[in-house]
C-alpha cells in the first residue's frame, strides 16, 4: 500500500490531495514492508485517513450500514487515541481500543507493522474514488451510484450532472425523467448546503474530543460551549472551554491529536482546528475560578450578549469574557489604581452582577428571554425526567430494528410507565407497512406482553426502574394520510387501537392547500391521536411540508389532537418557533423518540432540547402524565371533534 504522507499540521491540506495516499509509489516499499522504519512517519491521523477511507468505499460497494459505521467508529477511536500505535504495534505493545472488534483490530495491527493493508489496496482497486463524492449526494444511495458507474462510467459530480442535464440518465433501467430532476436538486442541495452536522455526531465528536483532553496535567474541567450548548439544530463549528492551570500544556495537546486535520490558529489562550472529515474546533482556556463570564460569551448567542453588554455599561461597567472590568466617565475601562476587575466563578453570579437570574442556554436568543427574566416570567423548561412515556417507536415488524419485546424492555428499563409501538400503516410499502391481519397478530403479542408485565409488577420481581403506575406497552400504528387524503385504515380498525398517530410521508410536492387538507383530514379524525413530526421536516436533506400552519394550530387546539416534537436529531419536528406559536394558540404537544432501534430511544433528550428551546413547560407536554390520565385525553377526543 502507498505509505501517506505525515501532514502538515500549522497549514490547511491541498484539498485535492484530501483523500490522496499515494505519495509514494508502492514500488517503493517493495521488499521494506516488515522493516522497523517502514512507518516512520505515520501518524494516527494517518491511520484514522484510511479507516475512513475503508468505510466510504464500504458503502459505495453496498455493505451494511453496521460495518461501514464499525470503520468510521474505529477511525474515530485511532485519531483520538494518546497512544503513537504505530510505535506501540512495532513494539509488542499495542493497546486495547474501545469498541473495535477483532477483525478490524487485526487491520490496525497489519498497517501499523507493515505499512500494507491488502484489504484497503483491493477496495481502491474496486471503486473509484470519486464515486465516495456521488454518494454524498442527498437522496442517492449505493446501489443507484453503482448502477451509474457501471453503465455510463459516470465516477466524478461534475459528470454526473452533465449527464442528468442531457436526459442520459432516464435510459437506464429503473431510472427516470423524475429521477434525474431528483439528482439534480440533490447536487444543488449539495452545493448549497452549509458545512454542518447533526446534534447527536456534535455529540459523540464532543465526548470523544473531552475523553481524549481529561486527563491532560492541569485541566479541571472540560465543557461544550456555543451554539451546541444552545442545542441549535444543526452546528457549524464546535466550541470548548476548558479551565487549566496550565493552558499550554493542553493547547498542545489539543492541536496534536490524531483526529486533528490541520491547525488554523494556535495562541496562549485558544487554538482552532479543523477535525478529520469533520468540522473546526475552538478551544478556549480560562483560569480556574473565573469561568462564569467566559461561558456566558462563549455560549452566546451574539445578540443575547450584546444585550448584556449593554446592560453592564448602563451599571457602570465593561463585560467580556475576563469578566467585568469598571469604566469611567468616558465610557472607557478605568486604569492604574482605579482598576477594578470582578470575575464570577459561576454564570449565575455572572447574571445576579446584572440584575438578572440565571438564563438557561437554550434561551439565550435574544427572544425575548431578557424582557422575561427582568419580568419574572422565565418558562419553567421541561427536563427528560419529566417524561413519562413516549408516543412514536417502530419494531421488525416493519422498519424498526429490533424486536417488539426487545423494544417494550429497553423503554420499561428507563422508568417509564408506557410505551406506544407504532408500526407503519399498510400503504407505505417501503417501511414494509402492516396489513390488517398483521395489525391483529401484532396485538395479541401487545396483549401477552402486557399480562407478563403485570404479573411480574405483581410479584415485585419487574425493573427496579418500573415506575409505582406500572408498564404498559400501548398498542398503536403510524397511519399514513394518502394522496388524496383519506385515512390508510378504516374507522373501525382505528378505533381499536390505543393511540393513533397520523403523518405524510407520500406526495410532499403538493400544493399547500392539498398539504393542508390532509394534515386537517388527520387532525379532524375522531381517531387520530396524535400528529407525527408535522412538517415531515429532514434537516439539511429536504424542505419541509408547505401548511398553512394557523389552520393547523387552530384545529389543533381546537380538537386537542396532539403535535409532536420528534426527536430524531435529523427531524426536530416541530421546530423551535412553531412549537412556541402551537403552545401560544393553545395546542398540547408530545416528545417522541421515533426510534427504530433500542439506541435510538435516546433521541427523547433532542426532543427535549427542542422543547426548551421553545420556552415548552411540563403541562403542555400530553407524555408528561400518568397514563390513565394520557388515555383519557385520547379517549375524550371524540367528543371534542
Amino acid at each position: 500500500m502507498p505509505r501517506p504522507k505525515a501532514p502538515d499540521r500549522s497549514v490547511a491540506p491541498d484539498p485535492a490531495a484530501e483523500h490522496s495516499a499515494e505519495p509514494i509509489a508502492d514500488a517503493d516499499l517493495a521488499g521494506e514492508a516488515d522493516a522497523p522504519d517502514a512507518q516512520a512517519d505515520l501518524t494516527n491521523g494517518d491511520l484514522a485517513r484510511i479507516f475512513h477511507d475503508i468505510g466510504d468505499m464500504l458503502e459505495v460497494k453496498g455493505e451494511l450500514v453496521f460495518k461501514t459505521v464499525a470503520y468510521h467508529r474505529a477511525a474515530d477511536v485511532i485519531g483520538r487515541s494518546p497512544v503513537d500505535l504505530v510505535a506501540a504495534y512495532r513494539a509488542g505493545t499495542p493497546p486495547r481500543l474501545p469498541g473495535v472488534g477483532a477483525a478490524i483490530s487485526d487491520k490496525i495491527a497489519e498497517l501499523a507493522r507493515t505499512g500494507r493493508l491488502a484489504y484497503y489496496e483491493r477496495l481502491r482497486a474496486e471503486v473509484p474514488p470519486g464515486l465516495v463524492e456521488l454518494l454524498r449526494i442527498p437522496g442517492l444511495g449505493p446501489k443507484t451510484v453503482r448502477q451509474i458507474n457501471a453503465e455510463l462510467g459516470i465516477e466524478r459530480l461534475d459528470d454526473l450532472r452533465a449527464a442528468a442535464q442531457a436526459g442520459r440518465l432516464q435510459g437506464l433501467k429503473g431510472l427516470s425523467a423524475k429521477t434525474e430532476q431528483l439528482i439534480l436538486e440533490g447536487i444543488a442541495r449539495l452545493d448549497a448546503r452549509p458545512a454542518r452536522i447533526y446534534l447527536h455526531r456534535a455529540r459523540e465528536l464532543i465526548d470523544g474530543l473531552i475523553e481524549a483532553l481529561n486527563d491532560t496535567p492541569g485541566v479541571h474541567s472540560i465543557e461544550p460551549a456555543g451554539s451546541f450548548r444552545r442545542r441549535r439544530e444543526t452546528i457549524g463549528d464546535l466550541d470548548l472551554l476548558a479551565e487549566t492551570d496550565d493552558g499550554a500544556a493542553l493547547i498542545e495537546r489539543f492541536v496534536s491529536l490524531g483526529v486533528v486535520d490541520h491547525v488554523v490558529n494556535r495562541g496562549s489562550a485558544k487554538a482552532a482546528v479543523q477535525l478529520l472529515r469533520g468540522p473546526n474546533v475552538d478551544l478556549m482556556v480560562m483560569p480556574p475560578g473565573s469561568a462564569g463570564t467566559y461561558r456566558i460569551h462563549f455560549t452566546g448567542s451574539k445578540e443575547h450578549n450584546v444585550r448584556l453588554r449593554a446592560r453592564a455599561r448602563d451599571a457602570g461597567w465593561s463585560l467580556s469574557e475576563k469578566g467585568f472590568l469598571r469604566i469611567g466617565e468616558d465610557g472607557e475601562p478605568r486604569t492604574g489604581d482605579a482598576a477594578e476587575l470582578r470575575t464570577c466563578a459561576t454564570e449565575t453570579e455572572a447574571y445576579a452582577f446584572l440584575g438578572l437570574p440565571f438564563i438557561e442556554p437554550e434561551l439565550r436568543e435574544d427572544h425575548g428571554e431578557i424582557e422575561a427574566a427582568l419580568a419574572g416570567r422565565l418558562p419553567s423548561l421541561i427536563t427528560l425526567g419529566d417524561l413519562r412515556g413516549d408516543f412514536h417507536s417502530h419494531s421488525d415488524w416493519s422498519d424498526g430494528v429490533h424486536t417488539i419485546e426487545a423494544m417494550a424492555e429497553a423503554a420499561r428499563r428507563r422508568g417509564h410507565a408506557y410505551q406506544v409501538l407504532t408500526d407503519h400503516s399498510q400503504s407505505l410499502a417501503i417501511a414494509r407497512g402492516l396489513s390488517r391481519d398483521q395489525v391483529e397478530e401484532q396485538r395479541g403479542i401487545v396483549a401477552g406482553l402486557n399480562e407478563r408485565f403485570a404479573a411480574e409488577e405483581a410479584a415485585g420481581t419487574a425493573p427496579p426502574e418500573t415506575p409505582p403506575e406500572g408498564f404498559r406497552l400501548l398498542h398503536g400504528c403510524e397511519l399514513e394520510v394518502r394522496a388524496d387524503g383519506a385515512l390508510d385504515y378504516e374507522d373501525d380498525l382505528l378505533a381499536s387501537f390505543d393511540v393513533v398517530v397520523a403523518s405524510v410521508h407520500v406526495a410532499r410536492r403538493q400544493s399547500r392547500a392539498d398539504l393542508t387538507r390532509r394534515t386537517l383530514n388527520a387532525i379532524r379524525s375522531p381517531h387520530v391521536d396524535v400528529i407525527a413530526h408535522p412538517a415531515g421536516r429532514m434537516i439539511l436533506d429536504r424542505p419541509d411540508l408547505d401548511l398553512d400552519w394557523d389552520q393547523v394550530y387552530a384545529e389543533a387546539a381546537r380538537t386537542g389532537t396532539v403535535l409532536e416534537m420528534n426527536g430524531s436529531p435529523h427531524r426536530l419536528d416541530l421546530s423551535a418557533d412553531r412549537a412556541r406559536r402551537a403552545v401560544e394558540v393553545g395546542c398540547i404537544l408530545s416528545i417522541d423518540s421515533d426510534a427504530h432501534k433500542i439506541a435510538e430511544l435516546d433521541y427523547l433528550a433532542w426532543g427535549i432540547t427542542q422543547a426548551r428551546r421553545a420556552w415548552v413547560e411540563p403541562p403542555q407536554v400530553l407524555n408528561t402524565r400518568p397514563r390513565d390520565e394520557v388515555l383519557a385525553w385520547f379517549a375524550a377526543k371524540e367528543q371534542r371533534v
